[in-house]
């Protein structure tokens, strides 16, 4: 669908990144004011009065979105932010998660670019042999990246995600391949994780298109499902990816699955979904599977690796850290010519 005519910005300047193989576009300038208080109050503005985190209304800050997710500049699968002002002195930073179908809560892989970009730029200071914390005011809360350096250069980065919570076991979902046994568990944004297995499917490249058709029937089964909706902020309300995974062998360190998430309205995360790994490190240790101490090897589709710990009990959930590694891709100055007829661009 071709979009319309970008009312203010015309010049957008990004870096990206990607991260185990899921891009992260980084709006470094060319944003127009987004007003609020706090980075959920913000998002808030970014939906727009009767938006929804799929469906924003159209405004000026949306058009920036859509200039960057659609074709010619950008593609169905680009994920980014936009950083914004923290909610107090204590964080580095603020960012607005989006998508090619609108706004995230929480966005583990983002959080681990922003993490690599905030010292890389000088941001934030970091020593060459050390670890570096960037905090980073997300909706769903605060989250700390710890960034890894060796000899001048960024390694790794964990991130401390907000705590998560199971809300849901074994709810019988109806699916185009029969009733699926599906976990709830909200780690700044609902996820629900159903064994790949169970459907007769493998987390494979081959079998992609059906994964993510069964991913989209899951989610808009869970529509009215009173477990995804968040106890405490309603804000955060609504399963916002399905996790399909299958079990790999064990490694000295601890458990291994591999898994694709399907998130928004079918769009596919590359990596092993970091958001999505809190989640499966919090069912892990309800099912006893993972303790202190122990480690998950988490796959995606395409062979990338996160790997995710406990880190600890909250009265909120348990905390999680999950880690990764993020690559600078590019430096981008983007151009709406207002003659361009196409606009803000189009999806296939």
């Amino acid at each position: 669908m071709t979009g319309g005519v970008l009312p203010v910005a015309t010049v957008v300047e990004t870096v990206d990144y990607h991260t185990a193989g899921e891009p992260f576009r980084i709006v470094t300038a060319g944003l127009p004011p987004v007003p609020g208080d706090t980075v959920a109050e913000r998002r808030a503005v970014a939906l727009g009065a009767g938006g929804t985190a799929t469906d924003p209304r159209r405004s000026p800050l949306d058009e920036v979105r859509r200039l960057l997710t659609r074709e010619p500049r950008g593609h169905a699968g680009m994920y980014g932010g936009f950083v914004v002002p923290p909610d107090d002195t204590e964080a580095h930073l603020g960012v607005l998660f989006w998508h090619k179908d609108g706004y995230s809560t929480a966005c583990g892989h983002g959080t681990i670019a922003l993490g690599a970009w905030a010292v890389d730029s000088g941001l934030v200071a970091a020593p060459d042999d050390g670890v570096a914390r960037v905090r980073i005011d997300v909706p769903s809360g605060r989250v700390t990246a710890a960034v890894h350096r060796s000899a001048g250069r960024t390694t790794a980065v964990a991130f401390r995600n907000v705590p998560t919570l199971v809300s849901a076991r074994k709810l019988p979902v109806r699916t185009s391949r029969g009733t699926v046994a599906v976990d709830l568990a909200h780690a700044g944004a609902c996820y629900a994780s159903v064994s790949a297995t169970a459907l007769g499917l493998s987390v494979t490249t081959a079998e992609l298109p059906l994964l993510t058709a069964l991913g989209r029937e899951i989610r808009a089964a869970l529509a009215d499902e009173p477990a995804t909706g968040h106890p405490t902020d309603p804000r955060l309300s609504g399963v916002y990816g399905v996790i399909l995974y299958e079990e790999l062998p064990d490694t000295p360190a601890g458990l291994s699955q591999r898994n694709v998430t399907v998130f928004a309205d079918g769009q596919v995360d590359r990596s092993p979904c970091g958001s999505g790994t809190s989640a499966r490190l919090a069912l892990l240790a309800a099912d006893g599977r993972l303790g202190p101490g122990d480690e998950l090897r988490h796959e995606s589709v395409i062979g990338t690796v996160f790997t995710g710990r406990l880190a600890g009990r909250h009265r909120d959930g348990i905390v999680t850290e999950v880690t990764g590694t993020a690559h600078r891709t590019g430096e981008h100055r983007f151009v709406l010519d207002p003659h361009d007829t196409l606009g803000t661009g189009f999806l296939l």
